[in-house]
């Protein structure tokens, strides 16, 4: 155990020496308190109108009913913005309402909240529903195949690629990436699209790191007869408003693809200067993506221009960045999210609980599969010689003392206890390099791996979201809002841990 207390020093150090905030590295300013059930309609450009009409993009956040807690997942720029109130996950029980509420009629059953893993209790090795969702088998390793270009292996797009040639789907909907001039930021600026041919889904590869509009193709969509299939690839905010309202679809078939998700920028031009703060030396490359990985480091994936088949990629340790990025760098709607795991997709595709890898390219990521639905759509990809599966994905360490550790020294958390007339004197500048590397190899040999990293990683934000939420929103709403598997997390910290329960006894007496 005194590896853990040894990492709980080395965190709070850096945190006072650094811009270190969050698993993502970054820090945000507080944000208006206005309620969750704030419901604002917005026509095109502002006119009245006889009834609830789509909003205008131009006017986000500040015409759309969540506001700065929207996360832009493209629901209310069409006509199924009448349906916000029971799809947004943002807006009155959220979260709660969707994952607790649809969980059994999406996959047949809910996931066994009881099956938990904590320090001594529950199997340690493998993923368990309560943090990582119902499973139709253990989530398992895999690659892509056959998918050049992709951000890491191409398992997301191989297995949208294979359903589209096995005709099991008419259309896919998936993020493209919008331009790949440095001004239009391709890599960084996302394009929801309704793909019908594979060149138009391979237009989807790669990470986009800022909030993207997916349902806004449901416009397209209403207007396309000839789709009666459909593939949705998406994020857990948007696949959850997606699922309530899927039935107004009048589709014949429906599958959803998903992928973990935290911590994005609202804009792609926060996006950019993320990486322009961060990582200075490399902006005149092209950057192909980014990711914060499991050894504390931000890996950027470029092109240097040497050989267009080989990327390079530069790292730099969490503990060096900048904390004053964070004022821009995550958006809101991350801060008040408990679904990193996209719950009510049919399979899911992630890294967290994957073996760390110096490439993305060569790296294994994980596949959670949650219904029979999820099994067609993984198999079609492994008869399409698109997609290797490895064995089932396993763990490590303990994850508690780390989880605990980091929410303490998160610069996030600090802000919200801190007094408003000492904020100014927090620390923004980040550790010299030698200082963060050694950091980050120290965190990365002590700290838990696989399957037990991304414990540590789902029990840190929800932590750190519920400090955010209590902040904004108070106790009450905020415990509307939580699904039970996030309050049941909550719940264990403040019973076992003193400092998790001062950091709530402090922010509700701020408030």
């Amino acid at each position: 155990r005194s590896g853990y207390y040894i990492v709980g020093l080395l965190i709070l150090l850096a945190s006072r020496c650094s811009g270190l905030s969050t698993f993502r590295g970054i820090r945000v300013n507080r944000i208006n308190t206005a309620s969750p059930n704030t419901a604002l309609f917005s026509t095109k450009g502002g006119a009245a109108a006889s009834g609830p009409q789509p909003i205008d993009p131009n006017f986000w956040p500040d015409k759309f009913p969540a506001k700065s807690h929207c996360s832009k997942c493209g629901l209310c720029e069409t006509p199924y913005v009448t349906h916000v109130l029971d799809a947004c996950a943002f807006l009155g029980e959220g979260m709660k309402r969707n994952i607790d509420g649809l969980e059994e009629a999406v996959h047949g059953r809910r996931r066994k909240v009881e099956d938990i893993v904590w320090e001594g209790v529950g199997v340690e090795g493998m993923a368990e529903e309560a943090r990582f969702g119902v499973m139709q088998r253990p989530m398992a390793l895999a690659r892509g195949k056959r998918v050049t270009g992709a951000q890491w292996t191409g398992c997301v797009t191989g297995i949208a690629v294979s359903m589209l040639e096995a005709g099991m789907v008419d259309a896919v909907v998936c993020i493209a990436s919008k331009g790949d001039g440095e001004d239009e930021g391709g890599w960084s600026n996302p394009e929801p699209i309704l793909a019908k041919t594979v060149d138009e889904v391979l237009r989807g590869r790669g990470v986009k790191p800022a909030l993207a509009p997916s349902l806004r193709i449901l416009n397209e969509l209403k207007e396309s007869p000839d789709i009666q299939k459909l593939l949705f690839c998406g994020v857990g905010c948007a696949v959850q408003a997606f699922r309530a309202i899927q039935h107004k679809l009048a589709l014949e078939e429906i599958y959803v693809l998903g992928t973990n998700c935290v911590d994005n920028s609202p804009t792609p031009d926060a996006a950019r200067e993320f990486l322009r703060r961060s990582v200075p030396d490399i902006e005149n490359t092209k950057v192909l993506g980014y990711e914060f990985m499991q050894d504390f480091r931000v890996h950027v994936k470029y092109d240097d221009g040497s050989d267009p088949s080989t990327p390079s990629y530069k790292r730099k340790p969490y503990f060096c960045l900048p904390g004053d990025v964070a004022n821009f760098a995550i958006a809101d709607s991350c801060l008040a999210c408990f679904d990193y795991t996209n719950s009510l997709a049919d399979v899911v595709v992630g890294y967290m609980a994957a073996p760390l890898d110096s490439n993305m390219d060569t790296s294994y990521q994980t596949i959670t599969i949650r219904n029979s639905r999820g099994e067609k759509m993984v198999q079609s990809a492994i008869n399409a010689r698109r997609l290797d599966m490895g064995t089932d994905a396993t763990g490590k360490g303990n994850h508690e003392n780390f989880a605990m550790a980091t929410v303490s020294s998160d610069k996030i958390v600090q802000k919200l206890v801190t007094p408003k007339t000492e904020a100014g004197k927090m620390k923004e500048q980040g550790l010299p390099k030698i200082l963060g590397e050694i950091m980050a190899s120290a965190m990365t040999a002590l700290g838990p791996k696989g399957v037990s990293f991304a414990r540590y990683s789902i029990d840190y934000h929800i932590l750190r979201n519920y400090l955010h939420c209590l902040d904004v929103w108070g106790e009450e709403k905020t415990n509307q809002m939580v699904p039970e598997y996030s309050a049941n997390i909550v719940d264990r910290y403040l019973e076992k841990n003193e400092s998790f329960r001062r950091l709530v006894r402090s922010i509700k007496l701020n408030r």
